[in-house]
């Protein structure tokens, strides 16, 4: 049974054909081929958490592919509470084809797969989002042309996006850079369990240290889903950390700034870095859908 979890569970091999396929659904899209790859397949989505940008992807994308998805609210089942997650995933397993979960502890998401009869996909959890992490490389490569032109540098707090591009990143062997407040750094060790090499990420409180050797910045909110008791005392952690047009100029020539969404205008990024031509971000949106759709297919293929 193939899940996909984090990124650690896929391949260097496995993450580049992932890619290939999404770059050549994205192309098919467009002139108006008809994808078949899903017909009579059911994709339930299970929502512990507020979503815009993975519910749309993955509900799309199912329609594109001749399947069909099934949103499950959070009110709806009360996982832990009306009913456990093994009956929850033993049971919906015996009905859908494959699951996504956005969910919040990652023993939670790794309960829920351990029970399933099908593969899971982890929509995000307060570890990783490794769908994420897939389209966020798919976007750079399109704007770079090769993973070979890219490095990232990461702008923020240590938590489940930089979680993933660090592991994407060191499977890719593309130079990852991180800059945080001092307390808000990656894990190693979690990231060090989960099979990447922490000693080739350059980890500093020096927001111009990593911009100077990237050409992707990137970012995200500085208060995620479940932190909002913390917002006043990360709002002046995190001050000095934002992505704004006088940031971008240190970094390297070409550079563009990438952002997962949602995006806090005048927090994380300047309201004039987010609508410069240097933002890619609604580009990392879109390919939400092309990287979430191959990941689909990938994952129902090894099935077979």
């Amino acid at each position: 049974m193939r899940h996909l979890l984090s990124i650690a569970d896929l391949s260097t091999t496995e993450i580049k054909e992932i890619l290939a396929s999404a770059v050549k659904m994205k192309a098919e899209l467009k002139t108006g081929a008809k994808e078949n790859c899903c017909s009579r397949k059911t994709l339930a989505m299970i929502f512990e958490k507020d979503s815009l940008r993975t519910r749309l992807s993955f509900e799309i994308g199912m329609t594109q592919m001749g399947g069909h998805a099934i949103n499950i609210g959070a009110t709806q089942i009360k996982m832990r509470q009306r009913e456990s997650i093994e009956d929850i995933a033993q049971v919906t397993s015996r009905f859908a084809d494959i699951i996504m979960i956005r969910t919040f502890a990652d023993k939670d998401l790794q309960d829920f797969a351990q029970n399933s009869q099908v593969p899971v996909i982890n929509g995000l959890t307060d570890g990783f989002h490794p769908c994420q992490a897939m389209a966020d490389i798919l976007t750079a490569q399109e704007h770079f042309k090769s993973l070979d032109n890219i490095k990232i540098a990461y702008i923020g707090d240590g938590n489940n996006v930089s979680n993933s591009l660090a592991l994407i990143c060191d499977k890719l062997n593309i130079p990852f850079a991180i800059a945080t407040p001092k307390g808000y750094e990656l894990d190693c060790k979690l990231l060090q369990q989960y099979g990447a090499d922490t000693s080739k990420i350059l980890q500093s409180n020096d927001v111009n240290q990593v911009a100077e050797c990237s050409n992707i910045l990137y970012t995200d909110v500085w208060t995620s889903m479940g932190q909002e008791a913390e917002k006043e005392k990360r709002l002046k952690d995190f001050k000095g950390y934002q992505i704004n047009l006088n940031l971008i100029k240190k970094a390297m020539p070409n550079a563009k700034v990438m952002h997962c969404l949602p995006a806090h205008r005048g927090e994380e990024i300047s309201a004039d870095a987010m609508d410069s031509d240097y933002c890619i971000a609604y580009d990392q949106a879109e390919n939400r859908l092309h990287a979430q759709k191959a990941i689909v297919r990938f994952l129902l293929e090894q099935q077979n």
